[in-house]
């Protein structure tokens, strides 16, 4: 009853900013009567001054009868919220990321594949897996989680009456999101909306929206798109009450009642960044390879994989308060202490000497830009090719005498 109740306030709070809002009764240019009474209402039943993450999770399961079921976590995204700030900020966890799970037999070990692992031994074990995963991979300490699937993403922007969306640019992806977009600003339904962060596959050529890192901005802005539509004061009234049925049926979480609508209220007010950790750069395609500990067998299946630097991850999220964070892989070397054989393009040669390795030009050999590394020097090849910059390029492990990139 107590949390119906506050249900009740919250969204009355709403309906009367409405009607302050459609009635005109502020000045004109002040601030909307609704934000200070969300912030004070959403203070009030929620985290008061601490700062709080939550750990957003959109499980890939096709028609499941849960939105814990087993599935991959095609997105991950922690969501601190920082009320003396007043600022909340979304940090994109690529899906892709190499992850260590030594006591697990996962053949691509990835950071989406620890809300998969956990669900196959029990349906809460999925986002328990999956948060101390992303804890670890980012030091935050995480001790929330919401979870939906493809369906309560479609419901949910349903509920609120579509989203409105500024396309960057032209998106035809037929084969696989079946996305299909002109630039410019439109209002997309649900199913339009999931086919638009979904895309990674363009085909209009235009070099928007190829990769998972773009993607994972469209994850965000419709996030916020999401936001704007239900603190809308006209819309506000209908949107609610529709959003709280979806949420029922298409949601889970570990939030009770009156924090998950404190939480809501007072990130009502607040301004929203957003930051990817990683980017195009850290991704390569990996060849079937040993990594110790890197799962119970030691070794990998060939895939493509984001290998990030825990040591610029737990300086980029100290203002967030991380505490360090981890892989579980082996650190990756000094530019200084590598030593590379170049017989590629270049450019690319320029890049390692002015990322500072100990570089060796030789003969150039065509073809697809690869690093080669000798048996027991992947975390130099990882260096290598994250210096590189190229994305998506080659590792693999050949009877080489140094790490050596050829091609491109």
């Amino acid at each position: 009853m107590r949390g119906r109740r506050l249900l009740w306030i919250a969204a009355g709070a709403l309906v009367v900013a409405g009607a302050a809002a459609a009635t005109g009764a502020q000045r004109p240019g002040s601030t909307p009567l609704w934000k200070p009474v969300a912030r004070s209402i959403g203070k009030a039943l929620a985290t008061g001054s601490r700062s709080t993450n939550v750990l957003l999770i959109g499980n890939n399961a096709r028609n499941a009868a849960s939105p814990l079921a087993p599935g991959q976590a095609d997105i991950l995204m922690v969501a601190h919220v920082d009320p003396a700030k007043n600022v909340v900020t979304l940090v994109s966890i690529p899906r892709n990321v190499l992850f260590a799970y030594p006591r697990w037999r996962d053949p691509i070990p990835k950071i989406k594949s620890a809300f998969f692992l956990g669900a196959q031994v029990a349906p809460a074990q999925g986002p328990r897996m999956a948060m101390a995963a992303v804890s670890r991979l980012t030091g935050l300490k995480i001790r929330h989680y919401i979870v939906t699937d493809f369906q309560g993403f479609v419901d949910a922007v349903n509920a609120v009456g579509g989203v409105k969306i500024d396309v960057p640019a032209r998106l035809y992806d037929p084969a696989n999101s079946g996305a299909n977009f002109q630039p410019g600003v439109q209002r997309l339904d649900g199913q339009q909306a999931l086919a638009y962060v979904r895309i990674r596959q363009n085909q209009a050529a235009d070099g928007a929206r190829v990769n998972d890192f773009q993607r994972m901005n469209a994850e965000a802005q419709v996030l916020s798109a999401i936001k704007a539509e239900v603190l809308e004061p006209a819309r506000a009234a209908a949107s609610l009450p529709r959003l709280l049925s979806v949420w029922s049926r298409d949601v889970r979480t570990n939030l009770s009642t009156h924090a998950l609508v404190g939480l809501a209220l007072e990130v009502a007010s607040m301004h929203v960044k957003h930051l990817t950790l990683g980017s195009i750069a850290d991704s390569m395609q990996l060849g079937p390879e040993s990594i110790p500990g890197v799962n119970a067998e030691g070794a990998i299946e060939g895939a493509y994989y984001d290998v990030l630097s825990p040591a610029h991850i737990a300086r980029e999220l100290a203002p967030l308060g991380s505490r360090g964070a981890a892989t579980g892989l082996p650190p990756l070397p000094s530019p200084a202490s590598v030593e590379v054989i170049a017989q590629c393009a270049a450019t690319w040669t320029q890049r390692l000497v002015a990322a500072g390795f100990q570089v060796h030009p030789g003969a150039v050999r065509g073809g697809a830009l690869t690093v080669w590394a000798p048996a027991g020097a992947l975390p130099q090849a990882w260096a290598v090719a994250r210096a590189l910059g190229a994305g998506n390029e080659a590792v693999l492990v050949a009877p080489v005498p140094e790490v050596t990139v050829t091609g491109g």
